[in-house]
């Protein structure tokens, strides 16, 4: 018997990232009768992984439908800005979500002040809802709960309604999946993999391992693995994500030509020490890297650097040397070595971890939830530095707080940042999943997914050139605002005689046309927008120096800005329509 039409088959994928549930087999999913809550949600899980290595990290969310213990729907988020995983999943369900069940990993909550999930559950009359944990996120943490329950759903979350114990494989699951995030929120640092491969006699060896790659949202060598082997660091996982590069050098005892620095390959960033070099950042700069400059180049705060743009994971390929410091710094969680069978010996043979200080074999770190697996001939060992942050305790929001500590203000700041659409006020965010309409060339209105992807397929309407109309209907398609933007960009650097004339002057008044569209077409984002009235809104990118803010507050921040205009004129609206 197959699966109702529309369900996800899921691929194989290496089962030290996340436990297999016993009823998938291969690439074919069979439907689960009277299946537990424990199998159902562990399927949800499950599910919530299929975009690894397809879009950049962000918050996995997976939902499953089950009728009668049955399978009836499913969905997962493919990346920030695209269609929800519960909407996916009673679209699929149809008329059978009518008093189902939906397990859901994660509370809802992909874009911040997004309705969507919660409302796609409540109308397709979903009864029961069971969720693995809250949401990490304060901003987000138990709001998606508290609003399914007003609308007399019954929902019971593991832990707390539901035995932790019965569902235990489930709830690890649940936990191992979204690790990054839950990292992220506890410690204010990317979740960090150190990966390596050795010998039997403990001999240092380099070695590729693309899955985790795709799974990354940058790479981190060391100087020295630059200049002996020269990687391209590259996934060739088979998904479409492209981690950046990030090199640490205080030196920047560099060689002048090296693969890194071919950014059509992925982006790279060089961090360095203040003042090193500026010969070699100058000729860096050329070839389009990005240099950053610490005061003192450390793993933590370049790790807090990470943060600050946004990264979940960060996977360190680095030598030795480095990695010892990002150990003992605390900035590594979890740890892949690859242990081969062979001996080579020498007494200047590399090892994969540098001085860590211990001089006795208690002193050592011990791995938690270890896992061994054989890859051909070698064997996998993992396992974490740190277990996963329990935030399992109801974490009372800033409102919550309000009602019983009048002194506490949710408004202190008179600065609203926002970058990804999980953050607060994330819905600000061209990537937010919010579509704009506007009419096409034939006088027709399309709807457009994101105010993204139409921003980026402007750059190239009305050329008369075959391609360029090719990339506009490849933009339209794009799977994600991510991908539309991966598009745009490249096409505008590389082929810079696609891009209409006038782009330059009139790219301000596309993108104020695009975010009129956008909150006018959606009220609550209009609220949203009107709510921030008296702060100063900036885009929080700290790479692109126009439309965000930059690192340190040099970028000229016209998202923010015309966010602010637009603001400006619906408050005034507003007002005048009050008048009697």
């Amino acid at each position: 018997m197959s699966l109702p039409s529309g369900l996800v088959p899921l691929r194989p994928f290496p089962s030290y990232l996340l436990h297999k549930t016993t009823f998938c087999l291969g690439y074919t999913c069979k439907p689960v009768r009277a299946a537990s809550d424990n199998v159902l949600l562990l399927r949800a899980a499950e599910v919530s992984d299929l975009s690894a290595g397809f879009s950049a990290p962000h918050p996995n969310f997976g939902c499953v439908i089950a009728h009668g213990g049955e399978v009836v729907g499913e969905g997962f988020l493919y990346a920030q800005g695209t269609k929800c995983a519960e909407l996916q999943a009673v679209e699929v369900a149809g008329e059978l979500a009518r008093g189902a069940t939906a397990y859901l990993n994660m509370e809802p909550g992909d874009c911040h002040a997004d309705p969507t999930p919660v409302a796609s559950l409540v109308q397709a009359g979903i009864s029961r809802v069971v969720i693995g944990i809250r949401h990490p996120l304060g901003h987000l943490r138990g709001k998606a709960i508290n609003s399914l329950r007003s609308e007399g759903v019954r929902v019971e979350v593991v832990g707390e309604e539901l035995s932790s114990k019965k569902l235990e494989k489930a709830l690890n699951s649940c936990l191992v999946v979204n690790a990054p995030l839950l990292y992220r929120a506890a410690f204010h640092v990317p979740f960090s993999v150190l990966k390596y491969a050795m010998t039997l006699d403990a001999s240092f060896l380099g070695a590729e391992f693309f899955e985790l790659r795709g799974r990354s949202d940058a790479i981190v060598v060391g100087g020295n693995t630059v200049r002996r082997d020269d990687p391209r660091l590259t996934a060739r996982h088979g998904g479409t994500h492209v981690p950046s590069r990030i090199v640490l050098s205080r030196s920047l005892n560099l060689p002048e030509e090296a693969n890194l620095w071919n950014t059509n390959d992925a982006y790279t960033i060089v961090a360095t020490q203040r003042g090193a070099r500026k010969d070699i950042q100058e000729k860096l700069a050329r070839k389009g890297v990005e240099v950053v400059e610490f005061d003192v180049l450390n793993p933590r705060d370049v790790m807090e650097y990470c943060y600050s743009r946004g990264c979940l994971s960060i996977l360190w390929e680095c030598g030795g040397e480095l990695a010892a410091p990002a150990i003992s710094s605390g900035v590594i969680h979890k740890v892949y070595a690859f242990i081969a069978p062979k001996i080579i010996g020498g007494r200047n043979a590399p090892s994969p971890v540098g001085d860590l200080g211990m001089v006795q074999m208690s002193q050592a770190l011990n791995l938690i939830d270890v896992s061994r697996e054989e890859v051909g001939p070698d064997t996998l060992i993992s396992g974490f530095l740190q277990p996963i942050p329990d935030l399992s305790p109801a974490i009372p929001s800033i409102e919550e707080i309000s009602a019983f500590d009048p002194t506490v203000s949710p408004f202190e700041s008179k600065i609203i940042s926002f970058y990804k659409t999980w953050d607060p006020f994330g819905s600000l965010s061209n990537f937010s999943p919010h579509y704009v309409q506007f009419p096409d060339e034939c006088g027709e209105f399309y709807l457009w997914p994101t105010v993204e992807h139409f921003y980026q397929a402007q750059k190239f309407a009305g050329v008369n050139n075959s391609l360029a109309k090719e990339l506009i209907k490849q933009i339209k398609c794009a799977r994600s605002p991510e991908e539309a933007a991966r598009i745009g960009r490249k096409m505008q650097r590389e082929h810079p005689e696609l891009v209409r004339r006038d782009w330059e002057s009139i790219k301000v008044d596309v993108m104020y046309s695009a975010l009129r569209c956008k909150f006018s077409l959606h009220p609550h984002l209009n609220a949203l927008l009107r709510s921030t009235a008296g702060s100063v809104l900036v885009e929080a990118s700290p790479h692109d120096l126009f439309w965000g803010g930059g690192r340190d507050g040099e970028g000229l921040n016209y998202l923010g800005r015309l966010l602010m205009k637009l603001r400006s004129e619906i408050l005034e609206e507003v007002s005048a329509d009050s008048i009697p």
